[in-house]
């Protein structure tokens, strides 16, 4: 089991934490990372300062956080091509019905968007509708591959109050991922750390201690934070209702080193629940590579392109309730998306499903 984190050190305020999965550097014993002093210029004549710039002087480099994610597989780039091809042509042909609507009134609209397609063909197909209202506005976006509740606006005033509520937090979303990877030694854990673009661009893992730092593009670190809870593993578990008081006294890893990966038990197939305290791009996603039970189907982050026997078209990631106060009313909604069909596969002997079905 993990051990809780604690302070140490003679005042020196380095965290440090210990986890099966995980070793985390002591930032005591590094170096500042505050950027190199400025040169100072030397009072010399115009040819020995130009030669002492030349010759003498070297050349700093500037230095940027280092990711604590993998690079993205080779594999992935031909695959996601592949990928947004088929899910382009998808979504020009995507017409949003009556069987995608989750909730509708006066403000708002919120729909169950298909794994494949991408978030703006959905308004889209909604704006090309005779009876559509004028303003309309998607008030959250999701991932090509993730399904799930997507809220869209009906008038800019409303739009306004509900980006206001998301970046207050007030906005609670939860997601349901299938993962492989060695079965976690955790019930429910809260991971902590940094994120941002590395210099080829692609979404990464930093240190926690690295947020606020510049990186290459003029771009810098941010905070993020994901609470998970295990559901099933291997087929056994049960389909809990959503709980924030499951993460009372959790573990909380803060990630200051890279994951260590470890040798065999990777054919666990496993059902977690995320709680996204933040938005980053890709989130839950970094989150559960870097835990060792990266989402099947997800190749950019070292998931299974191929399991059981199948090829698996997209990842696993299904945004299951967005609960928020009404921007007009006031009164506390929860928008639940209808379950896929891996969900149901991956609880197929739970006795606990069907009830989750029943209020979806």
């Amino acid at each position: 089991m993990l051990k809780q984190a604690m302070w140490v050190g003679s005042g020196s305020g380095c965290y440090i934490h210990h986890h099966h999965y995980h070793h985390f550097r002591n930032p005591c014993n590094l170096p500042p990372s505050s950027t190199s002093p400025a040169a100072v210029a030397m009072s010399a004549s115009p040819q020995s300062k130009q030669s002492h710039i030349s010759v003498n002087t070297p050349i700093i480099a500037e230095s940027y956080p280092i990711p604590l994610s993998p690079p993205l597989p080779a594999i992935s780039k031909q695959i996601e091509l592949n990928r947004a091809t088929i899910a382009s042509s998808n979504s020009d042909l995507f017409s949003l019905s009556k069987t995608h609507t989750i909730y509708e009134d006066e403000w708002l609209l919120a729909v169950n968007k298909p794994q494949g397609i991408y978030c703006d063909s959905v308004l889209s197909s909604l704006q090309s509708q005779k009876t559509a209202p004028p303003e309309l506005h998607l008030a959250n976006r999701l991932d090509r591959d993730t399904s799930g509740v997507m809220l869209i606006t009906k008038s800019h005033k409303v739009a306004s109050n509900l980006v206001k509520a998301f970046t207050d937090h007030k906005v609670k979303k939860t997601y349901i991922a299938l993962c492989t990877g060695v079965a976690p030694d955790w019930e429910t854990i809260t991971v902590r750390s940094g994120h941002g673009r590395s210099k080829f661009g692609a979404w990464r893992v930093y240190a926690f201690s690295d947020a606020g730092r510049g990186l290459p593009g003029g771009s810098g670190v941010r905070e993020m934070e994901t609470s998970f809870e295990v559901l099933s593993i291997n087929g056994k578990g049960s389909f809990r209702e959503v709980c924030e008081s499951e993460f009372e006294g959790s573990s909380v890893v803060v990630v200051e080193e890279k994951g260590v990966k470890m040798d065999g038990g990777d054919g666990n197939e496993i059902v977690v629940r995320a709680y996204p305290r933040s938005g980053r791009t890709h989130q839950i996603r970094l989150h559960c590579q870097y835990l060792g039970i990266s989402i099947i189907g997800d190749v950019k982050y070292e998931g299974a392109y191929e399991w059981k026997g199948r090829v698996h078209d997209g990842h696993h990631l299904h945004a299951e309730t967005l609960s928020f106060d009404h921007p007009v009313t006031g009164i506390r909604v929860m928008l639940r998306a209808p379950l896929p069909q891996w969900v149901n596969q991956a609880f197929a002997n739970s006795t606990n499903i069907d009830s989750v079905h029943e209020k979806s």
